[in-house]
């Protein structure tokens, strides 16, 4: 599979007080540790288990993520923006690997 790929979708611009819709996808296999291959042997499991969302290193949405979780995980959320900035996206995976995305908002 190729190596996990980050996508997400935040307005350009909005009006201060705002309330925008954040999405974000990353493409993922997501292996939950319960299948097992051809020769009988358990595939290890391998998925995100965390994701999370910062607007100028403050919180805005995290959750962690469990094996029935489906791949290539999609999250749809709301956030208030009051001046512009950054958005910061994290997932994390099994192995350590961290996946970032940033993406800018201007507030007129």
């Amino acid at each position: 599979m190729a190596a996990p790929k980050p996508r997400v979708k935040v307005p350009k611009s909005a009006s201060a007080g705002e309330v925008i819709t954040i999405k974000t996808l990353i493409s993922h296999k997501m292996e939950s540790g319960q299948r097992k291959d051809k020769d009988g042997n358990v595939i290890p499991r391998q998925i995100i288990n965390k994701f999370t969302c910062e607007f100028e290193g403050k919180p805005v949405f995290s959750c962690d993520l469990d094996p029935a979780i489906s791949a290539n995980p999609y999250f749809e959320f709301n956030a208030k923006v009051m001046e512009s900035g950054t958005f910061k996206f994290t997932w994390v995976d099994d192995s350590g690997d961290v996946y970032t995305h940033e993406q800018g908002i201007e507030v007129k």
